[in-house]
């Protein structure tokens, strides 16, 4: 019988996905409410999502890093292989870099229905008290949310000038594979260093906002 009601909860849980993959939020939000998962379950799933996504960002940024001090610290490096392994990691720092967006994109679209929610129930209460007490709350998680968001958006703003300085690199690297090629990225090491190091201090920044408010929203 259990096993039937697991079948049954994962279906509808796939369809749910499917039909919010397909733009029907509201029909998604009423598939999942059925096997009893809620917009503020749905909203803490995705914080948690967008921060493990940080989290996996940070360390392809610190690879990325550690590859190109490779590259431009070891003498007589193989040019192309060089090339090879720089344009492998910037590849992979732009897909993590994209779906660290793609996962705030997520938290914000629930957030926004949560809140739009929130407000207009608050109009149902007969009881006054319940709803100021409710009122007052909504505005305390607001609050805390629109924090944890200036601060994910914060560290996702980082990024760009990371693969920007990245890409520069691994494209003059491409069209200059020679011995001064090398000796021109060693200049720009520091550069991307100092960027990574900010980088990294804006996700730390932003994945301890985002504990605290997954911890708040769970009480």
């Amino acid at each position: 019988m259990k096993t039937i009601q697991f079948r049954h909860v994962c279906i509808l849980t796939v369809l749910a996905a499917l039909l919010y993959s397909a733009g029907c939020s509201k029909t998604y939000y009423s598939a999942m409410e059925k096997v009893g998962i809620h917009k503020r379950d749905i909203l803490v799933d995705r914080v948690e999502d967008a921060r493990d996504a940080q989290s996996d960002a940070q360390e392809q940024f610190k690879d990325a890093l550690e590859q190109f001090g490779a590259v431009v610290k070891i003498e007589n490096t193989d040019l192309k292989q060089a090339y090879e392994r720089l344009s492998s990691e910037f590849e992979s720092s732009q897909k993590a870099a994209k779906n660290v967006s793609d996962r705030i994109n997520k938290v914000e679209s629930v957030a926004d229905d949560l809140f739009v929610e929130w407000e207009d129930e608050l109009q149902l209460y007969k009881n006054q008290d319940l709803r100021q007490a409710s009122a007052e709350k909504l505005k305390y998680t607001h609050k805390r949310y629109q924090k944890m968001l200036a601060s994910m958006r914060r560290a996702e703003k980082s990024m760009a000038p990371v693969l920007s300085t990245f890409q520069d690199n691994v494209l003059f690297l491409k069209h200059n594979l020679n011995a001064q090629a090398i000796g021109s990225l060693r200049s720009e090491f520091s550069t991307l260093k100092n960027e990574i190091d900010l980088l990294i201090k804006n996700m730390n920044d932003s994945i301890d906002t985002s504990n605290t408010f997954i911890a708040e929203l769970k009480q």
